[in-house]
């Protein structure tokens, strides 16, 4: 029988659990270049880098963009939001990629951890080691 104490401590622990909800993009779709939409508002150090890196492991070119006007060569788009807190130091807790071809959505994912990672050590991980295995979900990809 668990004391109330354990219960609590449990109780803790698993809310440190990560979330990540995907809609992929189809099979039909098999992008060779995916151009980021710049969003100023995100300061998660390393964000844009970690998710260019993994697009480009799969053989996909990026191509970076400001502004509302999507570049004419830019069938593909990626737009984004990131959220760090802190806890000792800051840390990556929630992102959300929306990628949309031609202007119209075709896939979305969302990374969060769930009270903000709790007391479990792994919301101090890399950027890249929590956006790489959302990126390849994303895409519709094994890592």
């Amino acid at each position: 029988m668990k004391t109330p104490l354990t219960a609590v401590l449990t109780s803790v622990i698993l809310m440190g659990c990560t979330a990540v909800d995907v809609s992929p993009i189809a099979d039909h779709h098999n992008p060779e270049l995916i151009c980021l939409k710049m969003n100023r508002n995100v300061i998660v150090g390393g964000f844009e880098e970690a998710v260019e890196q993994r697009l480009h492991h799969h053989g996909i070119k990026t191509r970076r963009f400001d502004g509302y006007r999507t570049p004419r060569e830019c069938e593909y788009t990626l737009s984004y939001t990131a959220f760090k807190t802190w806890d000792i130091t800051t840390y990556l807790h929630r992102a959300e990629l929306y990628l949309s071809y031609q202007g119209s959505p075709v896939a979305n994912a969302t990374y969060r951890l769930r009270g903000k990672g709790g007391v479990g050590f792994s919301k101090y991980a890399s950027v890249s080691s929590k956006m790489n295995p959302v990126v390849d979900q994303l895409l519709g990809l094994e890592s």
